[in-house]
Parts: structure tokens; sequence; C-alpha cells
């Protein structure tokens, strides 16, 4: 009973509560896909649903324009980049509207940055998944897939391109086309383009043969379309093909000499039809070899390749023809015997009979000798010859000591554990073997008259042939279920394999790490092996091995840049350059390819590996694109970071700049046109504001020297010994109007381990933070003690406190904390620069707010600790 198929099914579902794409798909510029759209608008107006134009480009043309007529359309939004104001469509106001049908022109179109996507289908997409029914417009030259051949057409590489996934998303598609000759008159006429541009473009896109080529592809890919609806009908409907409305060749390849000739042929009949075309190769137990080099020539070729696996190639087969609504199957030439042919027992048979609505062709056998799958079990070497023998050498020895306590008919049974014993090592051919000389041991030495190969019982003739016919029935069973179990076990085994990947490509954070991984898991599947990436315009080896390999022969090398440039399987056991010695898998995925990965086995590949090897690549490549992406996301966050310490540099520049400057040329014009009139006092305190304000800007632009410096690593400390007692003094003469300073400094303190300018530094910017966030007339209190990892210096001070939200970032560049409901006016360097001293002297900084000893109704204060080594330490 057929059934609609489960996928199909799932995609109707998933399209439940979205709204429908119609593209008005145009042959090229002009033809009247706008007009048409805005046509049936009007139509579909008339009829009763709600209409909206979301955005129309008329170009001009006044057709367009007088068919918009009372259509009701949303306004634009403006958005301005680089200083111009552009209008585009507005997404939000469409969402807010919600229209029953929204017309949006150009699909391929690019938004201005700063709109919500980059391109004009993305909103589209948006509104699709909010329920909103969109009809758009689109020309044939703007699918991306298409893009390299409409510029070797026409001449014009088309910028605005939309994958052709875009295309897929639409419910329906409405054709527009015109022939050559009458677009071209259009256009002469002045209604695409104004005269002086309408004539270039007839000398250019639009020469008649252009034309004529776009048309050709624009139907294509409509009827390619309308064939992908048939396929869903019958999938969603359970309908049994094929349906007649395309042809479709279907090439079944085996792994025999005439596999090519099939693919060959196929192709031949597939251009002959104008149909495309499927490569169909079927996985059996005891045929672990796939015709690789077969696919990749179909893939080359054009093929969809399809592999899959099962014990019945004709039910499979005939279940993807009728599930792809093939029309044609075409085979090679059986290489069976002619006692086969006569019973009917070969694959052209089979498929007559099992699929009589198929046109079956049968491709001539290639130039060499056909191989049958399984052929090289038929064939097997001595050793499993010799161990059947042994098999049935032992149950007669056995048979010999029992022979007086077991009838013959029961030595029977032994000899047939022998044949199963054979199958399940060996195959079917040893079986067989196993079955013959069982049966001529059996009757030679235990059926009477015994040491005759003779029967005289007409029971044993029974017997016997009930003995050859399960002997050899088990056999074939026992065979089978070992290739199948051996086949399964390889599975197992690849996927296992596959899944390591995964976990091993998942660790490495940068390329540097990724790429020798890579190669050491390709060496898994066949060694030596390379990783190549693109260099200087060329490939070069990035990781191999063996770790020494840096080099190959020229035919390699060709092999590798080939697969490189076209990003096809190259080299050994492909259809290109098979003679290398290497074979090359590209690494790529639908953002780009990143390289190629190179193995050189000492025999060709089998199937398993060559998978294994694919799907390598393919996660190398998702791996590589990770890793990059990672990279560019870090590179972009930090030139985020440095456009912020930018602005708040320039910002910090510009305000304690201004000021002292300010001060400085109002003083200076003060001075300059008053100097007489003023008196000798005035002119002094003048000149005492112009001697600070100076301070203060050399003051700030050391300190932006000195965290220059810092970050770029510049500062190279002297460590010495340094008594604190006489740095700490000489930092508090350093810093005006510090007010009281309250010092608890033992004297039995051990030397500290710092640079003597640094420290003193150090403790002049903390001091200096006490000083503006202390109260007026505050005490700032200096204390130091020994403490487990040397000497600890803590500056408290009397002010507010820092918030707990700030206080992790006091030690960041340009961070100033809040005085209460204020930003305390500076530089924010300060307390930074401190934190990359102390850091570069091998040192530590730390604050703490509350103090540990405010009080509880006073003010919370700040407590800032420089931990040091120590030189040495006081005796107990």
């Amino acid at each position: 009973m057929n059934r609609p198929d489960p996928e199909a099914l799932l995609l109707a579902a998933a399209k439940e509560g979205k709204g429908h794409l119609k593209v008005f798909l145009g042959a090229a510029p002009g033809v009247g896909k706008t007009w048409e759209m805005l046509a049936a608008a009007r139509r579909a107006r008339d009829e009763g649903r709600d209409v909206l134009i979301g955005v129309v480009e008329t170009h001009g043309r006044a057709g367009t324009q007088s068919m918009i007529g009372d259509l009701p359309l949303l306004p634009r939004k403006r958005i301005d980049h680089r200083g111009q104001g552009f209008e585009e469509f507005d997404i939000d106001a469409a969402l807010a509207r919600r229209p029953g049908l929204l017309l949006v022109d150009e699909l391929a179109h690019t938004n201005v940055p700063g709109s919500r996507h980059a391109k004009r289908w993305e909103d589209v997409a948006e509104l699709l998944e909010h329920g909103i029914d969109v009809w758009a417009t689109l020309n044939i030259q703007h699918l991306e897939s298409l893009n390299d051949d409409i510029a070797r057409i026409t001449g014009v590489r088309v910028a605005e391109t939309l994958p052709d996934r875009v295309l897929e998303m639409a419910d329906a598609i409405e054709f527009i086309d015109l022939p050559p000759a009458e677009l071209r008159a259009r256009l002469r006429q002045g209604l695409i383009y104004p005269a002086p541009t309408a004539s270039r473009a007839l000398d250019n896109f639009f020469r008649e043969g252009n034309l004529a080529a776009l048309r050709e592809i624009g139907l294509r890919r409509a009827a390619q379309r309308v064939d992908q609806d048939v396929r869903d009908y019958m999938r969603s409907h359970a309908v049994a093909g094929p349906w007649p409305a395309a042809e479709r060749v279907l090439a079944l390849v085996g792994n025999d000499a005439a596999a090519g000739t099939v693919v060959r042929r196929a192709k031949r009949l597939a251009d002959a039809l104008r149909a495309p075309w499927i490569a169909l190769y079927v996985e059996r137990a005891g045929t672990p070899e796939s015709p690789r080099a077969a696919l990749d020539l179909a893939a080359q070729l054009g093929a969809a390749i399809e592999i899959r696996a099962g014990g019945d190639l004709v039910g499979t087969a005939v279940a993807l023809a009728r599930e792809r609504n093939v029309t044609h199957i075409l085979i090679g030439r059986s290489g069976r015997s002619r006692l086969r042919r006569l019973m009917g027992r070969t694959l052209a048979a089979a498929l007559l009979r099992q699929a009589p609505d198929f046109a079956l062709h049968i491709a001539p056998a290639g130039g060499g000798r056909v191989s049958r799958p399984g052929a090289r079990a038929l064939r097997p070497g001595l050793v499993p010859w010799a161990g059947s023998t042994v098999l049935v050498a032992i149950v007669v020895a056995s048979g010999e000591l029992f022979s007086r306590v077991l009838q013959h008919e029961a030595l029977g049974m032994m000899f047939l554990a022998a044949v199963v014993g054979a199958a399940t090592l060996w195959g079917l051919a040893i079986a067989i073997y196993a079955a013959a000389i069982s049966f001529l041991c059996w009757n030679f030495f235990f059926i009477p008259p015994i040491y005759q190969l003779t029967i005289g019982e007409p029971r044993d003739v029974v017997a016997i042939l009930v003995f050859l016919a399960v002997a050899v029935a088990t056999g074939w069973l026992a065979s089978r279920v070992r290739r199948e179990a051996d086949a399964a076990q390889g599975r197992i085994a690849t996927l296992r394999r596959i899944s390591a990947f995964s976990r091993r490509l998942g660790a490495p954070a940068t390329e540097a790490e990724l790429l020798p991984e890579i190669a050491a898991l390709a060496a898994d599947v066949a060694a030596p092996s390379v990783v190549m990436t693109e260099a200087d315009g060329d490939i070069d080896i990035r990781a191999a091995v063996p770790a020494s390999l840096d080099t190959m022969d020229e035919g390699s090398w060709a092999a590798a840049r080939w697969a490189h440039a076209k990003q096809e399987a190259a080299g050994r056991g492909t259809a290109t350059l098979p003679s290398s010695a290497w074979r090359f898998v590209p690494m790529q995925t639908v953002r780009g390819h990143f390289g190629i990965i190179g193995v050189r086995p000492d025999a060709p590949l089998d199937a398993g590996a060559v998978q294994t090897l694919q799907a390598l690549a393919d996660q190398a490549a998702t791996a590589v694109e990770r890793v990059r992406l990672a990279t560019d996301a870090a590179r972009s966050a930090a030139q985020q970071e440095t456009q912020k310490l930018r602005v708040a540099l320039l910002n910090s520049l510009s305000h304690d700049l201004r000021t002292p400057l300010a001060g400085i040329r109002a003083a200076a014009s003060a001075l300059r046109g008053a100097w007489n009139e003023l008196a000798a006092d005035a002119r002094r305190d003048l000149l005492v504001s112009i001697e600070q304000d100076t301070v203060r800007m050399t003051r700030f632009l050391a300190n932006i020297l000195d965290m220059t410096r810092i970050e770029t690593g510049e500062v190279t400390p002297r460590i010495e010994r340094v008594a604190l007692a006489p740095a700490v003094e000489a930092a508090v003469a350093r810093v005006p109007g510090l007010g009281q300073v309250a010092l608890d400094l033992p004297d039995d303190l051990p030397a500290a381990l710092a640079d003597p300018a640094l420290l003193e530094q150090v403790l002049v910017n903390l001091l200096e933070n006490a000083a503006k966030y202390g109260p007026e007339g505050g005490i700032v209190r200096v204390s130091a003690r020994i403490c487990p990892e040397g000497l600890r210096l803590a500056i408290a001070d009397e002010g507010p406190g820092i918030p707990p939200d700030d206080l992790p970032h006091v030690f960041d560049s340009f961070f100033r904390a809040r005085r209460g409901d204020r930003v305390v006016p500076g530089t924010g360097l300060g307390l930074a620069i401190a934190h990359g001293l102390m850091e570069a002297m091998g040192g530590a900084i730390a604050a703490r707010s509350p103090r540990p000893d405010a009080p509880r109704d006073g003010a919370p204060g700040t407590d800032l600790e420089l931990t040091l080594p120590a030189a040495s330490r006081p005796a107990a």
C-alpha cells in the first residue's frame, strides 16, 4: 500500500503558519515583471484581498507608475549613510501593518548599511516567518549559481546576486518573458531606459543572442521548478511514478569494468533528452569497494550521485526511480553465465519484471573483462581450502573414535557443522567445497558398505540428498550472514571514526593547532598525509605526517593544484590525474573552500576509506571555518575595544586639555593686554596660574606616555632593594594638597624588591587618587606589614568609597568612578598606570571598599593595597 512520503509531510507541516511567496521571474530587465505583479495585485484587491505595496521601483517608467494607481503604498524608511539620505523598504512598518498581501520589488536588491538586513530577500524571509504573504520580482541573471554563465554570455558580471535557495522558498513562480526582437523594440522606444542609456544597452547586454540565451536559461529554470512541484505532489499524495511530465535518467553503476561505459552512455542519453540524470551505486554485503573512479566521473559530468546500502539491488533501484520520477533506467551488459541468462536471472530481466513502467537501456560491455561483485570471494587463497580440509579431517577422526556409539546418520550432523564453520570463516565457495568433501568422506568412511563410494540402502540416498541440500543452503546462509556482519562492522567502524573526528577537531582553538590535527586524522586513513592551504596565489603544505614531509613530485603537485582550483577530488583512484601517487580531496563548505587534504595510500582506497576521507574533509572544513570565524570575532572585539579606548582617549584629551589651555590663554591674554595696568600681585597670580596649568598638561601627557609604554611592553624595571619608609615620604612630598597623612611603617620592615622610580610613581598615583576622592581635611593613612607574599602596603582614604559595580573596573584605562552623583574629573589613567607598573615589577595591586577599619556611621572610604616581594625577613 502506497503512503505519502514522511519527509514531504514534514515539509508541508513546517510551512504551516508561514506566509506564501510568489516570485515573478523575469527573463531579462524590461520584460514587464513589475507591471504584471501590479496588474495581478489589482485583480487580487478587486477580489477582496488586503493588498499593500511595500516597495516598487518604477525607474521612471510611466506604464509602471500608472499601474500603481490607487494601490496603498507603504512609506519608505529614511537611512543616513556617509552623509547622504537613502530611502529603503520599512520592514518594521510592514510587520506592524500585517497586510494580507505585500508587494516587494527587486528581490536581489542590496540594502543600505544600517538596515536590519543586508539584502531585501532577507527582509522577505522575515515577513514570511511572521505569516505575511509576499509577491516579489526577480530577474534570472541575479541567481548566484548562474553568475559565471551570465558573465560569459553577456560580458557583464552581475554584482547583486542571491542564493538559489531563495527561489526554492517560493510557493509559486510566474515566468515573465518577451521575444528578443520585441524586447529590443521596447528598448528603442524608450519604454525601458532613457535614449542614451538604451542605445548603449542595445549594443551590450541587450544583444539579441544574449536575450535568447537568457530566455532559454529562464525557461529551463522555471521548468525545473515545475518538475520539482510535480515530484513534491507525487510524494505527498503517495502517487506511484513515473509521471512522464519530464524526462530523467537513472544509471546503475556497478564495481566492474562496464561502470565507466554506463556513466558515459548515461551522460549522452541525458544530453539527448535534455534531462537531468542520477548515478546510483548500491552497496551490498561482500562488495566493500565502490566504483570510486566511475562515481567521480559521473559527478564531473553533472550527475547527482546516490550511494545506498541494501541487499536488493533491483528493489533499491526501482524505489529510487519512483521517488525521483525517473523515466529511463540505464544498466551495463550483464556478465552472468549463459545458464543464468536462459533462466532469466539477470539484472535486465529482473528490472523488466519489477519495473515495467520505465524505459530500460542496456549499455555495451566495456573494453575490459567484466568482474562480478563477489568474484574475489570465489577465488580465495590456499589457507581457506586447507583450513576447510582440516575441519573435515577432524570430523572424520572424531567419527572413527565414536563410530561404535554413533550411527552414521548422527555423524552426518557433524559434517554439517564443519560446512557451517567453513562458510562462516571463509565464504560460500569454501562452503561448497567443504560440503563436497564432507559428502565423499561421510559416504566412504561411515555409510555401509564402508570404504567404498557406494550407497547400499535407499534411505541413505535420501539422507545424502538432504545432507547436500542442507549443507549448501546452510553454508550459503552462513556465508551471507558473515559478509553482512563484516559490512556492518565496517560501517560501524567508519561511523565511529567519523564521530571521533568531531571530538578531536573541536578542541583546537587556532588554525596553527588545528591543521596538524587534521593531518594526523588523515594519516589514520592512509599515510603519509598533508594539509595544504592557499598562500601567495598558490597552495603550500601547512601540516604533514610525518612532519618532515615538505614536498611532493610534480605529478602530485599538479593533482593538488587541480583539486584546489576545481574543488574536486583528484589523484589516485579518481578520474583526474589518476597516475599520481597521492589522492587529494577539497575542504569546502557553503561559505567557501579552505584548502585540500592529501594522502598517499599503498593501495587504492576502498569505499569505506574514501567515505571516511571525504567526511574528514567536510568536518575539517567546518572546523577551519569555525576557527577563522572565532579569530575574526576576536579581532573584531579587539578592534571594538581599541576603538572604545581611542574614543575615550580623545574625549579625555578634548576635556582635560581644553581646561588648562583655556586658563593659559586667558591668563596670557590678560598679561599681554593689561601688563602695565595690572598690579604686581595680579601679574604673579596669573603667571602662577599659567605655570600650574602647564604642569597639569605635562602631567596628563606624561600619563598618556606611561600608559602607552606599559601597553607596548617598553617598561623594563630595574629591581633592587627599596626601603619603604623613604619611598613613601618622597611620594608624599610630590603630591600637593594632600592634607593630613598618617604613617604606620614599622622600623623592622624588610626592604622590598622593586624599581625605586616606578614604585615612587605608583605611590604618587595612589596618593593623588586618595586626595582626589577623600574629603577636604581628611586623613590619608599609609600602613605596611609583612604578609605571606612579602610586604603589603595600604593607602586608605576617608572618601565616599567605590560603588560595588565600579570596583572591578577601577584599574581599567580611562575609567573614573563616581563620587556621589557625579564623576570625578580626571583622565582615569592613574590607577591603570599603577596597575601596569606593579605587574611589571612582579607585584600586585588590589582595591577594597569599604575599607576594613571604616566606622559604621562614617564614610566607607577606599583601601588600595600593594603587594611586593620582600628582600629579606627580620629574625624571629
